[in-house]
């Protein structure tokens, strides 16, 4: 697939993904969910790598990015998102998980030594500003003591911004430690151990599935599973080795806004002015980046040569 197409389509698919997930939780737990999303993603990589004819146990040297990866990336990532929307409004919990490019751009920095170039700095800008604008409702709601509302939750604000720094660190590591093989089977793996995770967890807390399942319940986790979850990580991880670990992370600052709008339409919230100022803040810092991605110059940590993907 083309770079330029991945942005975009990661855009859409992990937004609507958002409210399609709200849509599950009101019929499936949380760990019971992940666990089929997250093994059913994995189960259906596999068996796509095996129809091509790929060796579906990864080579030794694709471990620990699958490990390192799969814990902030996957497990993360996707335990501390789903409990966020339990826990505050769907459109409060996608754009105060995508503080993560902020935190990429940083941890890219610190650990990558990538410095932000001047559009990307723009991008951050105006990302972070629009964020700020959009998280605002929340920090207002817990300054005034309305920790138990569906916008002030304490935990509303604390899962995403774990989610954010889990994604923001799983980017950087991918960086350090690249997908080794065929894409699709390294990236099964890493699905793979969050499906285990969820599996056990939902053992542990003793949750059960509903006999019956709504109709609409059915064709969300058939989108989540085979969507946002196989084919959205796959171009994710395409994007990563083609850019550096802060641009991949600022073209996903759309996907809130496309996060926010679909749950306007599948779940019925109603953005206020501050959210529509979010959204053209944040949509104009993607557009900054998503318009001309540039390719990665990792460098190597210990001896600063340039370091292929």
């Amino acid at each position: 697939m083309r770079v330029a197409l991945i942005p975009p389509l990661l855009a859409v698919c992990w937004g609507l993904n958002w409210p399609v997930v709200k849509v599950v939780l009101g019929t499936l737990p949380p760990f019971s969910f992940r666990c089929i999303g997250l093994g059913g993603g994995a189960l259906l990589l596999l068996l796509i790598a095996k129809a091509r004819g790929q060796d579906l146990w990864p080579q030794r040297g694709a471990w620990p990015g699958i490990l390192v990866g799969g814990l902030l990336s996957v497990v993360v990532f996707n335990f501390c998102t789903v409990f966020a929307q339990l826990s505050t409004s769907t459109s409060r919990a996608t754009v105060l998980t995508y503080t993560m490019p902020m935190m990429a751009a940083l941890l890219a920095w610190m650990v990558l030594g990538e410095r932000p170039g001047r559009r990307a700095g723009v991008s951050l800008l105006l990302g972070s500003t629009g964020i700020a604008v959009l998280a605002w409702p929340v920090l207002r709601g817990l300054a005034g003591g309305q920790g138990a509302g569906p916008v002030g939750s304490v935990w509303g604000l604390v899962f995403p911004l774990l989610a954010a720094l889990g994604w923001a660190a799983g980017t950087v590591a991918a960086k350090r430690w690249p997908p080794q093989g065929d894409r699709i089977v390294f990236t099964a793996w890493q699905l793979a151990m969050g499906g285990v995770v969820g599996g056990v967890a939902a053992l542990l807390s003793g949750e059960s599935l509903p006999a019956v399942w709504p109709p609409q319940v059915i064709v969300a986790v058939l989108y989540h599973v085979v969507i946002a979850t196989a084919l959205a990580y796959v171009w994710w991880y395409q994007l990563l080795s083609v850019t550096s670990a802060t641009v991949s992370a600022l073209t996903t600052l759309a996907v809130p806004v496309v996060g926010v709008i679909g749950a306007m339409i599948l779940v019925g919230e109603r953005p206020g002015p501050l959210d529509l100022l979010g959204f053209a803040l944040v949509l104009g810092g993607a557009a900054a980046v998503i318009l001309q991605p540039r390719r990665a110059v990792p460098l190597d940590a210990a001896e600063g040569t340039v370091r292929g993907p």
